[in-house]
Parts: C-alpha cells; sequence; structure tokens
C-alpha cells in the first residue's frame, strides 16, 4: 500500500471521527435551545456548529448571512447599544469574558430573549484576537415566567393595577427624586349594595371598568394602584391644590354618568380623600387621605377633600 492510500485511510478514518463526534454533539444538544457558535474576528464571520445559521430568527441562510453584523442587526434596538459594547469590551481584552442576557427580534417581528456567552480562543503573532467562541441559548420562556411572576408580586390579578407594595415603592421611589406630593385616597360609594345586587361576578367587573376609566382619565398620575377590596390610590408629583382639584373633578365627571357594566347602566359614587406630602411616611400619608375621604363620606359622599 503506498504512502498516499495510507494517507487517505487515515483522512477517512478522521472524517468518520469527526462525523460521529458532530453526531454526539448534536444529540447531547439536540431540544435544549443551546447553540455553539464560533466568530472569525477579522472577517466577523459566523459558524454556528449544531443548527444552521438564522433559523433561531426564523430565518434561512440566503436570508440573513453568517456574519456578525446580521447579529448586530437583529438585536433589540433597546439592547443594541449595551450588547455590542459588551461583546467589544471582551474582543479588546477589557473583561476576561463576554456574559449578557439580552433580547433578539425575530423575523416576524416576534422578540425572544437570549443567553449569550463567550470567550476568545485564539490569538495572533501580534496579541490580536483571532477567534471567539461561545454558546447561544433561548431562554424566553424561562425569562416570561420570570417576569410574570415579577408582575404577579407587583400588579392586582383583578385590575392590573399596581398593588400595594409597588404603590410604596413608587412612593419611595419619588420621593427621592422630588419632596413633595400628593396621595389621592378613592373609595365607590355603595359599592357592597351593588355587589349584594348584582353578585360578586358583576362587581369584580365593575371594579375592572373603574381601572380602565381611571388609567384613561388620569394620565398624569405617577402611578394608579387598587389597595383592595374598592379601595383605589393615586400618587402625583405635583402638590398644586388647583390641579389636584381640576383632576378630582375630572374622575367625578366621568363616573358621574351611567356606566354600562355588564349589559346594566349604573351610577358610580366615590369619596376622594387627598393629601398632601412632604417629609411624611407612606404609612401616615395614607391615613391622612384616608381621614379626609371619610369626611367626605360623613358630608354625603361623592365629592373630595384634602385633608386639613
Amino acid at each position: 500500500m503506498d504512502e498516499n492510500n495510507v494517507l487517505r485511510e487515515k483522512i477517512d478514518a478522521l472524517s468518520k471521527q469527526n462525523k460521529i463526534l458532530e453526531q454526539k454533539l448534536n444529540a447531547a444538544l439536540d431540544g435544549t435551545g443551546l447553540c455553539l457558535w464560533e466568530q472569525h474576528i477579522p472577517t466577523g464571520n459566523l459558524t454556528m456548529f449544531n443548527m444552521e445559521w438564522g433559523s433561531l430568527l426564523g430565518y434561512t441562510i440566503d436570508e440573513l448571512a453568517a456574519h456578525v453584523n446580521s447579529w448586530k442587526g437583529n438585536l433589540h434596538p433597546d439592547d443594541r447599544e449595551w450588547v455590542i459594547a459588551n461583546f467589544e469590551d471582551h474582543v479588546s481584552g477589557k473583561t476576561d469574558s463576554y456574559d449578557v442576557t439580552h433580547r433578539m427580534v425575530h423575523k416576524d417581528g416576534t422578540v425572544s430573549w437570549v443567553s449569550d456567552r463567550g470567550r476568545v480562543i485564539e490569538f495572533g503573532d501580534k496579541g490580536e484576537p483571532i477567534r471567539i467562541m461561545g454558546t447561544h441559548v433561548d431562554i424566553t420562556k424561562e425569562k416570561r415566567y420570570e417576569l410574570e411572576l415579577a408582575k404577579l408580586a407587583h400588579r392586582d390579578p383583578l385590575t392590573d393595577l399596581l398593588n400595594r407594595k409597588a404603590l410604596i415603592e413608587a412612593f419611595n421611589s419619588q420621593r427621592e427624586q422630588t419632596a413633595c406630593g400628593a396621595l389621592m385616597f378613592i373609595d365607590l360609594d355603595d359599592f357592597k349594595s351593588n355587589n349584594d345586587r348584582y353578585g360578586h361576578k358583576f362587581g369584580d367587573s365593575l371594579l375592572i371598568k373603574i381601572a380602565e376609566i381611571l388609567q384613561l382619565q388620569v394620565p398624569d398620575s405617577k402611578a394608579i394602584a387598587r389597595m383592595g377590596g374598592d379601595e383605589f390610590v393615586l400618587l402625583f408629583e405635583s402638590n398644586d391644590r388647583t390641579l389636584l382639584s381640576e383632576i378630582a373633578d375630572r374622575i367625578l365627571s366621568a363616573f358621574g354618568l351611567n356606566v354600562l357594566v355588564e349589559n346594566k347602566s349604573i351610577n358610580i359614587g366615590m369619596s376622594i380623600g387627598i393629601s398632601l406630602f412632604t417629609v411624611q411616611s407612606f404609612a401616615e400619608i395614607c391615613e391622612q387621605a384616608d381621614h379626609a375621604m371619610y369626611e367626605v363620606k360623613r358630608q354625603g359622599k361623592n365629592s373630595y377633600l384634602f385633608h386639613q
């Protein structure tokens, strides 16, 4: 057997071994959502080892060139600048690795979350980076679950308004930025009688409707929250009594007209207490607004008062 035949057999054997290794790699990674990538830094060309380039975003190889610029172009606009900066910081040697979680835009316009990691694995004679290799993992399902949990922790499940915890956070955040503001405490008049008359399902529909109208009528509110039951709270950055009076009048007027809920036309009355604050705590502000609201109830309901 001549040397050429021996060499060909060795090449064939290595090719078979390489193919088997690729099959094992693909089998191990199949269904994990993880893909291996490599970039030739001088040219920007990308190689995907266990799936076709572009398939993660719904493209064919003919539609999306396997190049770093294609990757950059499909980064979410809100993430593009800082993700590229992180990548270039590692390539330039400023960081030990590239490790980010960010969003990418699919061909159909949908957005996915991915976890990207990479490290330069080859340098040139002058120390310049030649190749970087890493992993790309689709974590959209996990991220959506995480966001849903965060939403549940900060949102009222019925109306999707902020809950008490989120309102306190908004209050504290506002206090860090400005020393003043106002809190408007709203309690529905005769909600229990409507609830008893039409049932709890109707009561829930009514609360949802009220939340929708409040968001529509008071876009200038810093935060709108449902504290529980039929109590709503609005947070404002302004403590201008004239402006706040106009807002309270706007709310009362919006609900002064009959509101259609589950094909039933009803009139919704509201008692509103308003407290202006500077250095008081959240608990103190709520108590003051609550007292003003109960004074409205005592005087005949469906109006507003400032805490004195």
